[in-house]
């Protein structure tokens, strides 16, 4: 690659010259030699060094986007509609203000940690950090960080937390099955942490404000692994028997329920009203439709993109960003108040 140098030598210019050109800093050259400049770059192809430009303005134009994946759930966190959707709104965002990605997943809250302290990142954007994950992380790495979907800042009240109100969310779609006459309403999830025990609450909530008694068994544990999750689903189809309707704690859960029970003769919503959150397109390409939660995942994304770059002009953040839900009545849920 030619240099700057090498460029101004052959042009029997400055090298400060042609680097204003390279640069933009086209008020401190002649329009004249601006042109000269730009000619002879065109012609030898020039591709600026980033790396040695970002070096002299102390910064790497690179965000760090660091994703926990539970190995009890992912053997690829990409596959999930929720996740790819989600990463597809960091990136655009950061790439049309001039940023690079730097993607790194793991089950591994240490191992992340291990990589994000030696990166030469401008900031940092955080998923699926549960329990003390997100404190671990800011021991390591004191520059700028967003975290998505987390709901444990205690001792980091200096992050911004991108969200929703997970908990009204579930609370008005369980009160949806209820106004449908549903009183035997299971919970369908993976585990109670998070986002999930958010929308565990909502659901609690919901039963407790119309005179509807939880009980333990009316959690339902899916298992997500490939070795376990056909004997899951064998399980939680047995088990649907004993309800009119489920929650799921999402829509991957719910079509893959659905699809579970119709191979096993059960009609949704004939049988069984099924009902999920997120409104990806697993949920609205499914037939019977699914009646879900919606959020805008590609905003959620953009808006922890937007905030990250917020904090890098120097610009102060809440702790807490809440993107709205709302309801969204399709085909699996059945009328039994008759």
């Amino acid at each position: 690659m030619i240099t700057i140098k090498e460029i101004a030598k052959q042009l029997n210019m400055s090298t400060t010259t042609v680097s204003n050109v390279i640069h933009g800093k086209v008020s401190e050259v002649s329009d004249d030699t601006r042109e000269k400049v730009e000619e002879f770059l065109r012609k030898v192809d020039y591709v600026p060094n980033i790396n040695a430009r970002n070096l002299a303005q102390n910064e790497s134009k690179i965000i760090g986007f660091a994703l926990k994946a539970r190995a009890d759930k992912y053997e690829n966190l990409i596959m999930d509609p929720f996740v790819s959707v989600l990463i597809g709104g960091v990136e655009e965002t950061i790439r049309k203000a001039g940023y690079f990605m730097m993607l790194y997943i793991s089950s591994d809250t240490a191992e992340i940690m291990r990589h994000v302290s030696t990166w030469n990142v401008d900031g940092l954007i955080l998923f699926g950090m549960l329990d003390d994950d997100g404190i671990r992380v800011s021991e390591k790495y004191k520059k700028p960080i967003v975290c998505i979907d987390t709901y444990s800042l205690e001792g980091l009240k200096h992050f911004t937390n991108v969200g929703l109100d997970d908990e009204q969310g579930t609370y008005e779609i369980v009160n949806h099955l209820i106004a449908n006459g549903h009183r035997k309403i299971a919970f369908l999830s993976d585990n109670t942490k998070g986002v999930d025990l958010a929308r565990l609450t909502g659901y609690k909530k919901a039963l407790e404000d119309a005179g509807i008694k939880y009980k333990e068994s009316n959690f339902l544990k899916i298992r997500p692994r490939s070795d376990e999750i056909e004997e899951s689903l064998k399980e939680i189809c047995e088990r649907s028997k004993e309800f009119t309707a489920i929650v799921c704690v999402s829509d991957l859960y719910a079509v893959t329920l659905m699809a579970a029970l119709q191979d096993r003769g059960i009609s949704v919503p004939d049988d069984i009203s099924i009902v999920g959150f997120d409104d990806n397109m697993l949920g609205q390409l499914h037939r019977p439709a699914l009646t879900t939660v919606h959020q805008d995942v590609k905003v959620k994304g953009i808006t922890a993109a937007d905030t990250l770059l917020k904090q890098l002009k120097g610009e102060k953040t809440p702790n807490q960003i809440k993107l709205p839900t709302h309801l969204v009545v399709r085909d699996t849920v059945k009328d039994i108040s008759r």
